[in-house]
């Protein structure tokens, strides 16, 4: 049987880089002529706000403009980019601002390219086998051809966030929760591991111009680190650039699953390796957040370093769903801001949907409707505070921690968009982040 082909570029000159990772993986040798192709970036958040660090957590515009003009070069004129960013469906303004700040608008007007906000279009269910049903965006199921660029990152629940993890952004809402349910077996990796499975045809090219450390969001290390890894087989792509993100793909529970569904081992021997290798490029990305476990509880550990006492979050685990993971690092923000030295009365914050409230807690705040649903009747708490939202509201999550002796400035809340712009500041004056990897110009 022949091996599955892929291929390691450093990225050195635009369109050339893009061009010899397609040709090395030989990734449009099965492009049908006059195809429908659906190209699926990664813009995992977006604010209007602030200049967003946009660096290793969104897909640069740069690969996407190339992998457009090489797609047009191979007579391919039906090109459609869609994404479904997170954020309040009601919202038409921030997707629109991210699609023409990005430079979609550009490629529209140069090359005919459709830009879809999949949020805004039709879904379709799909049985996925073993009782999962999800519901897809219309558009990329009906497409002849996908041409699938993440960003490359390593991700806090799922470990790494490749091309597989990327086609999350391809379902509703109702279906993202649901990949964040209870069930030990049938869990996020379970769900996520299927998500390709009755798509049409996907070329992956992760891009690694940037990439980010304890993903997926602006609260992670971006790196400067040129690389593009490029293949027609998305298992192949995934398991390769899991492992120059240092982690084996053994140990990615949603690469293990899909490599047990495809019956194809774990080792990489199946795979052939064209363009750089793996062991010259490899660099380990972190993907878990620190916690401290005490005798009294668990707390984030950047909290214990500032001596912060009295209160207990426990780490999140993969049940907390995207909406919530959204507000989690708010949420430390306002109680890292709030502590003025004496210790809190033994508060305990509870996220997703299996926590259990721990025994001679004085107060427990129920993160969102799922926690609230699971334990609104438990006679263990003794004094119960719930956010009852899905997603919570800001106001309600200020409440929270007042009502629990945590006087949170309102304000960090009211400009949450402005959060990002704090992250920003480390990377301000450094030449190899560059915006322009974000920008397509006009034609003059």
């Amino acid at each position: 049987m022949s091996k599955k082909k892929v291929a390691i570029v450093r990225y050195e000159k635009p369109f050339e880089s893009v061009k010899k990772a397609v040709e090395l993986s030989g990734g449009f040798e099965h492009l049908p002529k006059n195809a429908k192709v659906f190209i699926k970036p990664n813009i995992v958040f977006w604010t209007k706000v602030v200049s967003f660090p946009k660096w290793g957590v969104i897909t640069t515009s740069r690969v996407i403009e190339d992998m457009v003009m090489l797609l047009k070069e191979h007579g391919i004129d039906d090109i459609t980019i869609g994404e479904g960013i997170v954020g309040d469906l009601k919202d038409k303004e921030t997707p629109a601002h991210a699609f023409e700040t990005l430079g979609y608008g550009n490629l529209k007007k140069r090359y005919g390219v459709k830009a879809i906000n999949i949020m805004d279009r039709p879904f379709e269910k799909v049985d996925l086998g073993d009782d999962i049903e999800l519901s897809f965006n219309s558009d990329i199921l009906h497409s002849d051809y996908i041409v699938d660029i993440p960003a490359m990152k390593s991700h806090n629940q799922t470990i790494v966030s490749l091309g597989i993890k990327n086609l999350k952004g391809t379902i509703d809402m109702k279906s993202r929760k649901k990949c964040h349910n209870a069930d030990p077996k049938k869990d996020l990796h379970f769900h996520v591991s299927r998500l390709p499975d009755k798509l049409p045809p996907i070329f992956t090219l992760i891009d690694g111009i940037y990439s980010l450390e304890r993903g997926p969001g602006f609260d992670g290390k971006m790196r400067r680190s040129n690389l593009l890894i490029a293949s027609s087989d998305i298992l192949s792509a995934d398991m390769a650039g899991a492992s120059v993100l240092g982690h084996k793909p053994e140990d990615v529970p949603h690469i293990m699953h899909a490599a047990k569904n495809r019956n194809r081992p774990l080792d990489l021997s199946d795979i052939e390796i064209v363009g750089e290798k793996i062991e010259d490029v490899a660099s380990l990305h972190e993907w878990d957040f620190l916690y401290t476990k005490t005798e009294k509880g668990e707390i984030p550990t950047p909290l214990t370093k500032n001596g912060i006492e009295g209160i207990f979050y426990r780490k999140f685990d993969s049940t907390m769903c995207t909406y919530c993971s959204g507000l989690n690092g708010l949420m430390l923000s306002a109680i890292r801001y709030a502590w003025k030295g004496e210790p809190w009365g033994r508060v305990e914050l509870l996220t997703g949907k299996k926590m259990k409230p721990a025994p001679g807690m004085n107060k427990t705040i129920l993160m969102g409707k799922c926690m609230y649903q699971a334990h609104k009747d438990n006679p263990d708490i003794k004094e119960m505070i719930p956010i009852k939202g899905c997603p919570p509201k800001t106001k309600d999550m200020i409440d929270a921690l007042h009502k629990a002796g945590i006087d949170a400035d309102p304000g960090l809340f009211d400009q949450i968009d402005q959060l990002p712009g704090f992250f920003m500041g480390r990377y301000a004056g450094k030449a190899e982040f560059d915006e322009g990897f974000y920008r397509i110009e006009q034609e003059a």
